[in-house]
């Protein structure tokens, strides 16, 4: 069974998220995209455990549907801390093997933090103790890094986090097998780093609206859909296939820069001016790009043994919106995305199919942009300090910072 997933979402409960992310919504959208399984997100909130518990029917092993759609019980939290005097901040996806575990998980993280406030909670929590406390509970709870390298809530994060998984999880860095690679960077990037040969990366949405499900996401092909096969998958890499991931380019922590200011620089310009903003003089953000330079001890091209390999894809409502030069939401766009949708059955299966297909569905000009963009025939004005990057079809001659996309591996 071949099966797409994205195990990082958020509901409805979790800050600056769509009304839309409830089961029903989530469902809808995972089955336009073709979505097989989703990680239920936000569990530790009371009122969306509540609706987990009265609408998604258990199947068993710990998987568990909604109409058409499978879910897995995860979520995100934020560990807040000081360690050594120093103020960490580091997200975390939690995974649970059953409801019964997460009303443990809940009782045992409530009094470090409001679990009602918000769908990813903030816990005045080290993560070495987190681990302490989830072990006691499950050896089948599992922590994975979010989104690993974001400068403010990334375990290697610029601002707040970590030079090493053993810096920052002590004698509990055995037990993190994998880590989310995040939209700034990608598998290659990740491939740079020795020391997380042994780690397998994931690749999740994050997405706080429905239509977002799938930008970035998972795919295994397992005998038998379980919590167990998923987890044991990414433990050992048998069964998994490959990942989807956005562009890093696209990602808004990829280069340096200062958003006030409208400065962004690459990581080689940023460090000749000391990471100063030639603007304010006051400090940039260091992107990912920057940091992950900083970390490695390989040159970029490095494909580690046993790697699991990985396709770039840009979201198809984007690619007809920028092809058509309309907005994503217009009426035009969003009726060829579903045109094409229904053509092939899924946004998964349009994104990759072949071009003389896509003629037939849509017409040459929309067809090869489909095509260019998961083939890395396109560039990118770089996204930094919070601001997406912005994707161009042809190398801009006023603008020598674009560059190229490296192909698909």
């Amino acid at each position: 069974m071949r099966i797409i997933a994205d195990l990082h979402l958020h509901s409805k409960y979790s800050r600056a998220t769509s009304g839309n992310s409830d089961l029903e919504g989530l469902s809808e959208w995972a089955q336009i995209k073709g979505i097989g399984l989703l990680g239920s997100a936000d569990f530790t909130h009371p009122k969306w455990l509540g609706e987990l518990k009265k609408k998604l029917k258990d199947e068993g092993e710990g998987i568990f549907s909604y109409k058409n759609t499978k879910f897995m019980l995860t979520t995100e939290v934020s560990n807040i801390f000081y360690r050594k005097d120093v103020n960490k901040k580091v997200h975390n996806l939690l995974f649970a093997p059953s409801l019964e575990v997460v009303g443990q998980i809940c009782e045992g993280l409530k009094r470090f933090g409001k679990l009602e406030e918000d769908g990813r909670p903030m816990l005045n929590l080290d993560i070495i103790e987190m681990m302490e406390i989830l072990h006691g509970i499950s050896r089948e709870v599992y922590v994975i890094p979010a989104h690993a390298w974001t400068p403010w809530f990334g375990v290697f994060g610029s601002k707040s986090g970590f030079d090493s998984l053993e810096e920052a999880f002590g004698k509990y860095a055995k037990d993190i097998f994998a880590l989310e690679t995040g939209l700034s960077s990608d598998p290659a990037m990740n491939w740079m780093l020795s020391s997380l040969d042994r780690i397998t990366l994931i690749s999740n949405s994050d997405c706080h609206s429905p239509q977002k499900l799938g930008r970035e996401a998972n795919v295994f092909e397992l005998e038998k859909l379980s919590y167990k096969a998923v987890m044991d998958a990414i433990k050992t890499r048998k069964g998994f296939v490959k990942t989807y991931e956005f562009y890093p380019e696209e990602g808004k922590y990829h280069w340096d820069g200062h958003r006030d200011c409208k400065v962004c620089l690459s990581p080689e310009a940023s460090m000749k001016i000391g990471d100063m903003c030639p603007v304010c003089k006051k400090k940039m953000t260091i992107g990912v790009l920057h940091r992950v330079e900083l970390l490695a001890d390989r040159k970029e091209g490095f494909v580690p043994p046993h790697s699991v390999p990985f396709t770039r894809l840009i979201p198809l409502m984007e690619i007809i919106a920028s092809v058509r030069d309309a907005g994503v939401g217009t009426k035009g766009v969003q009726e060829e995305y579903f045109k094409l949708v229904n053509y092939f059955g899924n946004e998964f299966a349009a994104l990759e199919a072949p071009e003389e297909n896509l003629v037939l569905a849509s017409d040459k000009v929309l067809a090869k942009a489909i095509v260019n963009a998961r083939e890395g025939r396109v560039y990118w004005k770089p996204g930094y300090d919070g601001v997406f990057g912005e994707m161009r079809w042809e190398k801009p001659k006023e603008d020598p910072k674009s560059q190229k996309s490296l192909m698909d591996f």
